[in-house]
């Protein structure tokens, strides 16, 4: 089956803005280029949940707006279904719905309902469809008697759930969804987070771009990712593939019989989990390559420390963060 999204070697090089002084001033220098992507090269299937994960700067959404067809790259190829962005972009538009989290592309003296039906029209629905869509989705994103509202008033967390139905007018096949759950708090975000991978992914078959700060959010919903940073791709996989092969120590829980007198050692970092019921656990960082881990466990038995189970904690996507920032801290590139 072909990918519902699929990106070849896509740049986007943006121009410096430059003040009307300097371009006085220097009118024959040419304004600095900043990359927004690098050579970004991936393939979301269809019916798939796909995270972009990265900082802010990343080029997360500039991605989702060559998408979208708002912006064009500079070098590469972007497709969506299997169209060229770049080449038939009202194609494209009818395939995906773009979801941001910018509440100013609202009227917000109009109401929830009124401004649905506005842009209804702009996707050219004719207007007894456009009612009834405006209904369906009402009703699809819990807004209810709060439709009637004027847009002003409503919470985070409304605003965001028009976004999405907004995003679901002309019921596009692929939702590219910009931090849908930014600045909302755990109850909205969690309604919001059932809505895409519930409703929209699992029940209607959507394929879903979600770009997310929320790397607990990316763990739980994405079936695949990729880790974006100073416009490229560092990694991309199912969770496992990403953290596979990190640098680093492995973790693991051991449970005990009693602490005991820990044995120390640098290979190893031990700490006695607190609060936990049940036996005592013991929350191990050792050096990866299994002679450490060997070692670890036939010293708590010299101890008598008695072992009762042993789990390794697979590496997550703060541990990828975790890299990047010690990286910029010592100066290195990502």
């Amino acid at each position: 089956m072909p990918a519902a999204i699929l990106t070849e070697s896509v740049t986007k090089i943006y121009l410096k803005r430059r003040s009307l002084r300097d371009m006085l001033a220097h009118p024959l220098t040419r304004a600095d280029r900043v990359p927004g992507l690098r050579d970004v090269s991936l393939s979301v299937a269809e019916g798939e949940i796909f995270g972009l994960l990265g900082p802010n700067g990343a080029g997360k959404t500039t991605l989702l707006k060559i998408l979208a067809g708002l912006v064009l790259p500079t070098s590469g190829r972007a497709l969506v279904r299997q169209v060229d962005v770049a080449v038939d972009d009202t194609t494209v538009k009818r395939s995906i719905g773009f979801v941001t989290a910018d509440e100013r592309s609202f009227y917000w003296r109009l109401t929830g309902r009124e401004n649905l039906r506005f842009f209804a029209r702009l996707y050219d629905l004719p207007p007894d469809r456009a009612d009834d869509r405006c209904d369906e989705l009402i009703a699809a994103v819990d807004l209810g008697s709060e439709a009637d509202r004027q847009f002003m008033s409503y919470s985070s967390g409304m605003k965001q759930r028009l976004a999405i139905a907004r995003g679901l007018l002309h019921d596009p096949p692929i939702l590219c969804l910009d931090e849908p759950t930014r600045s909302l708090d755990p109850i909205a975000a969690k309604h919001v987070r059932q809505l895409v991978s519930g409703r929209l992914n699992r029940r209607q078959g959507k394929t879903i771009l979600l770009a997310t700060h929320n790397l607990q959010e990316a763990e739980e919903m994405c079936d695949r990712l990729a880790i974006l940073d100073r416009g490229r791709v560092l990694r991309q996989g199912t969770l496992a593939e990403v953290t596979a092969g990190l640098p680093g120590r492995d973790h693991y829980l051991i449970s005990v019989d009693r602490p005991g007198s820990l044995p120390e050692d640098p290979r190893w970092a031990i700490t006695v989990e607190p609060g936990a019921a049940g036996p005592p656990r013991l929350s191990v960082a050792v050096d990866r390559g299994g002679a450490a881990l060997s070692d670890l466990l036939r010293a708590l038995l010299d101890a008598r420390v008695g072992i009762l189970a042993c789990s390794r904690r697979d590496p997550g996507l703060q541990e990828i963060f975790d890299l990047m920032d010690g990286s910029r801290d010592g100066g290195g590139g990502a």
